[in-house]
């Protein structure tokens, strides 16, 4: 953040009030409000905070006009294409690119960090084996912080660096188990000879009775979908895990509370979203009516998986993803799967129509995400876990980055109240 000489003039009940005025090195000014409640006696309004920076950070930038998606300066399509995920995990916990013998020793931390306390496995075994997986990722998260007592003391920068190493290494694991446990299947163990991506697949899919081979081309997509959902700036559940560690809660509790957020349908369940809906349309026959209902404003139907919130142009991370789905799809096949048939098609019909084109609805990273989480033989129950494990990352390096911050405080958001005011209580017989 630096200083303008810009100030920003604001006139309460005939008060004039001057206000610093902010300038950032990408992005638009900002308006410091900090004191305004101890000058002026008065909130801002805005639910969503969808004007308001809640803090500064160096880690990710997005320009949604220009569809634009920087880690720590470096473009989305580079990062996905040249890099891999744990040097990704580097640059965003540390801020530059690693050199060789350091990605080296930050690879081989985070592998053999992977298991999980043995003990843990009863935890699993508590909830009920219909539950969802990510009921169980918000439980045994949280409950990290009573097997790793050494790495709960948010003051010591040693034992925020443990923490932020297991949760990386072990999410995998976590993930997998709850998958395991959904479906009745043993759990399978990490192994230290495969990479992050590719062990994750094997702890998913291995079952003891055979010997499991990972594909590159299924193991590639994996790294390249944890890639691109590792931070995504100030979102729901990054702004949860924030506002819990800013009562000093321990990292396990924080990042819970940032899985739980994701959990929701709005935020990490818009790939699952999007698989129902193309199970709904059913056939390829039936995507002209669907493209018909979605573009009449009296019909609710939304097609999922297209547009974005934030990106106003296009998602940079949709052309990294639909190769990898392209890949995916030509290496499994979709002959035999309708709703993939009806996934390509609906791109394919979607893209050609201009009234689309007109609404900037194109197909988002989770439209083509979850056809290949799909392909490769995940059910939709899995999907948001898979994007709580990517998350994992982004949400840590911020953890560590608003801990260091000096001007950390609780936060203490404010409300518009309009309840009643100030009335005496009435006995009950009067009432």
């Amino acid at each position: 953040m630096t200083d303008s000489n810009i100030t920003a003039t604001l006139t309460v009940h005939g008060e004039t009030y001057e206000l610093p005025v902010h300038s950032p090195t990408a992005g638009p000014d900002v308006i410091d409000i900090r004191k305004l409640y101890s000058d002026a006696g008065v909130f801002t309004y805005d639910p969503g905070f969808t004007s308001t920076a809640s803090c500064d950070s160096t880690i990710t930038y997005i320009d949604g006009e220009k569809g634009e998606l920087l880690h720590r300066g470096y473009p989305i399509d580079q990062l996905a294409g040249k890099s891999h995920f744990l040097e990704v995990c580097y640059l965003l916990l540390y801020g530059e690119l690693p050199q060789a013998k350091d990605l080296e020793q930050f690879e081989t931390t985070i592998t053999r960090h992977t298991m999980l306390h043995e003990q843990m496995q009863y935890f699993y075994r508590g909830f009920r084996r219909d539950a969802h997986p990510m009921a169980i990722m918000v439980g045994v998260v949280g409950a990290m912080s009573a097997f790793y007592h050494d790495s709960t003391d948010v003051s010591d920068p040693h034992q925020r660096e443990v923490a932020s190493h297991r949760l990386i290494a072990k999410m995998p694991t976590i993930a997998a188990w709850a998958y395991k446990y959904h479906i009745g299947q043993p759990f399978v163990y990490p192994r230290n000879d495969l990479d992050y991506a590719s062990n994750f697949l094997r702890m998913c899919f291995a079952v003891p009775a055979e010997e499991y081979e990972v594909n590159p081309i299924l193991s590639r997509a994996m790294d390249r979908i944890l890639t691109l959902h590792a931070d995504h700036e100030q979102n729901a559940s990054t702004s949860t895990v924030r506002l819990a560690s800013s009562s000093g809660a321990n990292p396990f509790a924080c990042i819970a509370a940032g899985v739980a957020c994701l959990w929701g349908p709005a935020h990490g369940g818009a790939n699952q979203a999007c698989l129902e809906m193309l199970e709904e349309i059913g056939s390829v026959d039936r995507i002209p009516e669907y493209i018909d209902r979605a573009k009449d404003k009296n019909d609710p139907f939304r097609l999922m998986g297209f547009g974005h919130r934030v990106y106003k142009n296009f998602d940079p991370r949709a052309t990294v993803m639909k190769q990898s789905a392209d890949e995916v799809l030509e290496l499994l096949g979709v002959e035999n799967n309708p709703k993939l048939q009806v996934a390509k098609a609906l791109e394919k019909q979607a893209l050609e129509d201009p009234y689309f084109a007109e609404k900037k609805l194109f197909p988002n990273v989770d439209f083509y995400s979850g056809i290949i989480l799909e392909a490769m033989g995940f059910p939709t129950s899995m999907f948001t876990p898979i994007f709580a494990l990517s998350r994992t990352v982004g949400w840590v390096s911020q953890w560590k980055e608003m801990i260091a911050d000096p001007q950390n405080k609780i936060g203490r958001p404010r409300q518009l109240y309009l309840g009643e005011t100030t009335r005496d209580y009435v006995d009950i017989e009067n009432r």
